[in-house]
């Protein structure tokens, strides 16, 4: 019996491309792939299309090596560099030195300082109640005042900045906006930096009032700028925190949030905290505005958070909470939170672990917009018509408490041992920080709603009645 023999012409299937011997209806490889219309080639033409498919076989096979050796470390190595850049500090820390300095005797932004602590300290001369001087305006005042040197800087609903000599009460200067201004200015450098509900943030020369520039948000703002190393870095009803560059006022970085923003931030260890009215607060690393942490207050978060040793502290709805200025929010946390709790309530999964940074809270009423003051030991806060010390030493029970007539807004100032705030029921009250107990009151003709400010021996405090007193 006579060997097969090779045939002569072949056709190229052209689904799987492989070889079948002329003459063939559909291939014999892939089954239903039709090779009639196929163009025949002949065995020398077969023998080098097969060589050329080997090498193209060999080269896919080296890529597919390269691939595997080259690109997937790689990609691993941005998996964890961008967990590490995400969820820790090790890579890009950080500043730790971002900062301004407020000299003894002075208030040189909203709450004293960038950690808002509203506490100057010891002083050697202490305020007892009694009127220096007042300075009307034309509208009621929100804004909190600040006192560098001999001048003190606030604004009004008149929509105007005033410049205000500390001594005699004498106006400076003032300056014009387009609408009213409840943002606190910030001086820093012989710069005033404040923002008015023209949707404008203002820089202008503190000692002349001439503008520098000015930076356009399109919405209110309410916020008090923090400035630090060159940036100024406030909140805006445009739902973005922004950070300026503060001899320009062209925009460094902003973050977009879920709500308008009226909390004025806080910057402590190169870390900006701040609330939005959306429910939620944030922290942000203050340079380059990179997400750190969210956590959900589930009401607005107007108020500023006061930072101490590392820790926030944010008052919203009724709620102090504490939170760790270092902790990293983990991708989707609230999303799988979400479920986990649903899966635990059907007895499917165990309970949730706290949210990422919760260390306590505390509900101390209905309302607090107010910042609290952070010491050893404790934290001087707000609710209501109330002004409180929470005493960490014997697990946060409230050591004192004392009742004002009307719903404190007024953020306190702590000096020299006395507790100041301002009332609804339009007083100023100097409380012993100590025993809790009413030292003296001084009364408005208007709610107070603006914090106090106290630099060298003087309290200062702005009401709705239009005008600012000085009390010594």
């Amino acid at each position: 019996m006579s060997p097969e023999l090779e045939p002569e012409q072949w056709l190229i299937c052209p689904v799987c491309k492989e070889p079948n011997p002329a003459g063939t209806r559909h291939c014999r490889y892939c089954l239903a792939a039709s090779v009639r219309r196929a163009k025949p080639i002949s065995s020398e033409q077969l023998a080098e299309y097969t060589r050329q498919r080997q090498l193209r076989s060999k080269r896919l096979r080296m890529l597919k090596i390269v691939t595997i050796s080259v690109v997937v470390p790689l990609l691993l190595f941005l998996a964890v560099f961008l967990g590490f850049y995400s969820l820790s500090d090790v890579i890009f820390p950080p500043p730790a030195d971002l900062h301004s300095d407020c000299l003894p005797g002075q208030w040189t932004m909203f709450r004293h300082d960038l950690a808002r602590s509203g506490n100057t300290g010891a002083s050697s001369t202490q305020p007892h109640g009694t009127l220096k001087w007042v300075f009307p305006t034309d509208g009621p005042i929100h804004s909190s005042p600040t006192v560098v040197g001999d001048t003190i800087y606030f604004g009004s609903r008149d929509g105007r900045l005033y410049a205000v000599d500390t001594e005699t009460g004498v106006q400076r200067w003032e300056f014009k906006t387009g609408s009213w201004i409840e943002s606190s200015p910030a001086v820093v450098d012989g710069i005033v930096y404040f923002g008015s509900n023209d949707s404008k943030l203002y820089a202008l020369d503190a000692g002349t009032g001439g503008k520098l520039w000015e930076f356009d948000t399109l919405y209110p703002i309410k916020s008090s700028p923090a400035v630090a190393d060159g940036l100024v870095c406030f909140g805006g009803w445009d739902r973005y925190v922004h950070a300026l560059d503060a001899v320009t006022g062209a925009e460094v970085w902003s973050f977009r949030t879920g709500h308008h923003v009226s909390s004025s931030p806080a910057i402590a260890g190169g870390i900006l905290y701040v609330g939005s009215n959306g429910g939620n607060f944030y922290a942000l690393q203050a340079d380059n505005g990179r997400f750190r942490y969210r956590f959900k207050t589930y009401w607005a978060a107007e108020s500023s958070p006061a930072v101490n040793d590392g820790i926030a502290y944010l008052n919203s709805h009724g709620y102090l909470y504490a939170l760790d200025g270092s902790a990293r929010s983990w991708p989707g946390e609230y999303d799988l939170r979400s479920w986990w709790i649903q899966f635990y309530a059907f007895r499917l999964a165990p309970s949730p672990p706290p949210v990422s940074g919760f260390l306590w809270g505390k509900k101390l009423g209905r309302e607090s917009t107010s910042s609290p003051v952070i010491v050893d030991g404790g934290v001087y806060t707000t609710a209501d018509s109330r002004l409180c010390f929470i005493d960490f030493e014997k697990d946060k029970i409230v050591g004192w408490s004392f009742w004002t007539g009307g719903t404190i807004r007024s953020s306190p100032a702590l000096g020299n041992g006395v507790i100041y705030v301002g009332s609804d029921d339009g007083r100023l009250y100097a409380v012993d920080a100590t025993r809790g107990k009413k030292i003296w009151d001084f009364p408005t003709q208007g709610r107070i709603t603006s914090s106090p400010c106290l630099a060298d021996g003087v309290i200062y405090i702005c009401s709705h009645d239009g005008s600012l007193y000085a009390i010594e």
